[in-house]
């Protein structure tokens, strides 16, 4: 079956649909261009939580929110990157702060700055290409590095790829720690649900979600999840690396395949991933 696109509205919000095989994606190009639907067979694979309006308004994360320009928390309201020191204003455009007053998720949850420069369909495959310009001067207020940002999403019969190209504008190089936060559902009984995860290792946090320093290696390992929650950070290779969910009918698989890795690194490449379903 032929790959396909189309543009449509939900919730107010201005999206744009493509489809492939027996996999159907939504994002929400007047809304942060979060991808706010992800369907195999008709069966929704991204938790909904509160919902697109509430998250166009407030960024509340639902579906496959794309965190930038940090995509955790910061440490509090003044950093230091690339010998510029920022003092974070509460209130300024797009800041929102967690219940510890910790800075978090970056700046463009819900945003309407994106434009869609392509929406194609061509043989099997489905693709959008957006672009953000990160150079308005409230934005550049929390984060003086002027830049473009440059998001695909692909579309195959049996996989979501998303990357992301951030090229600098302005007259200084940009710190990069963008990241996604994918709410992935099965129908299945959750604590019976079976995990394939990569060798990893568990990084320590103190009582406000930040790395202490200390960590924990942990084995590659295919177990059902029980009880367990993962809430937590985890550092990988540098290589690309799998993690999968899978109840009796279907298997998710996000994988990571290149991009900037865990730690500081002066490669330039884009960051992708992708999302599989079976």
């Amino acid at each position: 079956m032929d790959a396909s696109t189309r543009t449509g509205e939900q919730d107010g919000v201005a999206t744009a649909t493509l489809g492939a095989g027996e996999l159907d994606a939504t994002f929400a190009t007047g809304a942060g261009m979060v991808c706010c639907s992800l369907r195999h067979r008709g069966a929704e694979l991204l938790g909904q939580r509160r919902g697109l309006a509430t998250y166009a308004a407030t960024g509340s994360t639902m579906g496959i929110p794309f965190l930038h320009p940090w995509a955790n928390r910061l440490s509090g309201l003044r950093y230091e990157q690339g010998g510029r020191m920022v003092t974070l204003r509460p209130g300024a455009p797009g800041l929102r702060l967690e219940e510890h007053g910790l800075p978090m998720h970056g700046l463009l949850g819900g945003s309407r700055d994106w434009d869609v420069e392509r929406l194609e369909a061509a043989g099997d495959e489905a693709r959008l290409v957006a672009e953000l310009r990160f150079e308005r001067p409230d934005l550049l207020e929390s984060f003086p590095f002027a830049h473009r940002v440059t998001l695909t999403a692909a579309l195959g019969p049996g996989a979501l790829r998303i990357e992301v190209d951030v090229r600098a504008t302005g007259d200084a190089a940009v710190p990069v720690s963008f990241g996604f936060h994918p709410y992935l559902q099965l129908g299945g009984e959750r604590r019976a649900l079976e995990l394939t995860l990569p060798a990893r290792a568990r990084l320590a946090l103190d009582a406000r979600g930040l790395p202490t320093g200390a960590s924990e290696p942990q084995d590659a390992e295919r177990a059902p999840l029980g009880e367990r929650t993962f809430d937590d950070h985890y550092a990988v290779g540098e290589g690309a690396v799998a993690f999968t969910a899978q109840d009796a009918e279907r298997a998710v698989t996000v994988r990571l395949e290149h991009g900037y890795p865990s730690r500081r690194s002066s490669r330039r490449r884009p960051s992708r991933s992708s999302a599989s379903s079976r």
